[in-house]
């Protein structure tokens, strides 16, 4: 592994380590995202607490920091192990951010980011899980939490040599849960209501 090679990881996981979610907030309601709502630095969160423009933006720079580093990495070629390890450090960073005291969010969307340059087929599934579990709950975490389970069977159909990683990844974000899970089992998960929240 190359010295650039080891540069580029660490790269991924500092830009992931960038948390949106604590700076959008600050800078539309001042406040901090993480001591508000569930807590989680997420742009389900952020929606809850600043609205739906703070959510879009969260949303888009979670994904943008999971995409450029691996596309970035494909463009130069590198191999699939070294992509998957892209991949994996840019979402640590999204959960076990440096610059945030190592508490940061679940990585659903920076984890999206991250496969869509590797396979459009592998992402779109992923995606589309996701909007058709939210369709049905109105809960985002049984959504992700369904998708999670599903995109390594995904990634083994479309691209099997990222099959471990995508799989490997997933148990991260799924133990990122486990909150919610609880709250799920208990019958007490919040759900987003279509007109409820802030613009």
């Amino acid at each position: 592994m190359t010295t650039w090679v080891v540069l580029h990881i660490v790269g991924a996981y500092l830009l992931g380590s960038i948390s949106s979610a604590v700076l959008v907030t600050r800078l539309f309601v001042d406040e901090d995202i993480r001591k508000q709502g569930s807590g989680n630095p997420g742009a389900t969160n952020v929606l809850r607490v600043a609205g739906k423009k703070a959510a879009t933006a969260v949303l888009v720079f979670d994904v943008l920091k999971g995409t450029v580093p691996v596309y970035i990495g494909f463009l130069f070629g590198y191999e699939p192990m070294v992509l998957s390890i892209i991949a994996i450090s840019t979402c640590l960073g999204h959960m076990y951010p440096i610059f945030f005291s190592f508490k940061g969010g679940k990585a659903v969307a920076t984890a999206l980011g991250a496969i869509m340059p590797l396979n459009s087929w592998l992402a779109l599934c992923v995606l589309s899980t996701w909007i058709i579990v939210f369709a049905i709950t109105r809960i985002s975490s049984i959504a992700a939490i369904a998708t999670l389970i599903l995109a390594p069977v995904y990634a083994y159909l479309f691209k099997p040599q990222y099959t471990l990683a995508v799989a490997i990844l997933c148990c991260l974000i799924i133990i990122k849960h486990k909150n919610n899970i609880a709250r799920i089992l208990s019958k007490s998960e919040e759900k987003i209501r279509k007109h409820s929240s802030k613009k």
